[in-house]
């Protein structure tokens, strides 16, 4: 039996998805994470592998811990938790010590800072890295790492789940129905500002679609309070369902998304998506004018235009849209993330 070691940071129900496929493939897996965020106290169920949150452990149990534990392959959040670094260190050239990355090249003066320290640093850490897509590849590839030492699906909806709720949904649904749908945080970057002024000038020529809105946040006390518009604050995610069959189009409007696995859930559940330019995820789950629609992030009128837009599409374009959102979505899955992860074992 092979063992994986994930040194995590925050812990999100889609990643568990994938951790708990490994082991169903008969992988021994030992998981740190970082403690639950209070500001969305998901109740996770950890009972497949051996957990610990790393608030509860101290530097030198935490190695002792890995150590014991004697991996055959580490996987680890980045590179901004020092003591996950000194682990990986430690063991690499021994096994395979695997970075996850999601940011994109900018070229800012930071990344060209860690490019050029990366043959002193990341390359004497990491062996390998594991990436959502191609964009972020790009990225690993300045940072030194070859491209046969990348893989890319890092990122991974709970696909079995959210299939789950489509056949359901669509077994239950007789018409489309007029509401709008955004899950995520009430955070500045989400551009749900944006949005909601968007709907609100939206709905005074189409008075009869909503808008409805899950999660909370830091700007939750500010949001926008005005007909058409609905808040459901923080919803555990088995209580989602329900929410999303009265909705018919998934909206995410961030400013800054280095990828959102929401726009991946949302797809497999076959909903048509309005995207902005600045999501990482559309390159996978977005085809304009197949399943839905991009605008630039930012643009209030440009994401009003495609509103409308989705509000005049016959009903026989969204069912098109909804098959073509689902396509896309089951394009990757938490055993083909497994398959990839375990791909960095010498040998695979």
């Amino acid at each position: 039996m092979k063992k994986v070691a994930i040194l995590y940071s925050e812990l999100a129900e889609y990643s568990l998805a994938c951790f708990k496929a490994l082991t169903d493939k008969n992988v021994s897996l030992l998981l740190i994470h970082w403690p639950i965020n209070p500001e969305a106290p998901f109740k996770f169920d950890l009972s497949f592998c051996q957990s610990y949150s790393k608030d509860s452990l101290d530097k030198q149990e935490l190695v002792n811990l890995v150590t014991k534990f004697s991996p055959d392959l580490i996987l680890t959040s980045g590179w901004m938790d020092k003591e996950y670094v000194g682990i990986c260190k430690k063991y690499f050239g021994k096994i395979p010590t695997v970075l996850t990355l999601d940011n994109h090249w900018t070229g800012s003066i930071k990344q060209r800072i860690a490019c050029a320290i990366s043959p002193f640093t990341l390359l004497r850490t990491f062996s390998n890295a594991f990436v959502p897509s191609m964009v972020q590849v790009n990225y690993a590839l300045k940072l030194g790492f070859h491209a046969d030492q990348i893989q890319t699906g890092f990122y991974c909806a709970d696909t079995d789940k959210f299939s789950k709720y489509y056949h359901i949904i669509q077994s239950e649904r007789k018409s489309m129905p007029k509401r709008f749908l955004y899950v995520g945080r009430y955070v500045e970057h989400k551009g749900i500002f944006d949005l909601w002024q968007a709907f609100e000038r939206f709905r005074v020529e189409n008075p009869d679609w909503e808008l409805w809105c899950v999660g909370t946040g830091d700007q939750f006390d500010q949001r926008m309070e005005s007909n058409g518009i609905k808040h459901f604050g923080f919803v555990q995610p088995s209580d989602l369902m329900p929410i999303m069959s009265q909705c018919s189009i998934y909206i995410l409007p961030s400013h800054f998304e280095p990828w959102g696995v929401s726009a991946h859930e949302m797809a497999v559940a076959g909903f048509p998506m309005i995207l902005s330019d600045a999501i990482g995820s559309k390159e996978a789950f977005l085809r304009n004018g197949k399943n839905g629609f991009e605008f630039k992030s930012g643009s209030v009128e440009q994401l009003i235009e495609r509103m409308q837009h989705m509000a005049n599409l016959e009903s026989e374009v969204m069912v098109e849209m909804t098959s073509n959102s689902v396509k896309l979505g089951l394009s990757n899955t938490p055993n083909l993330w497994v398959q990839r992860l375990l791909n960095f074992l010498p040998g695979q």
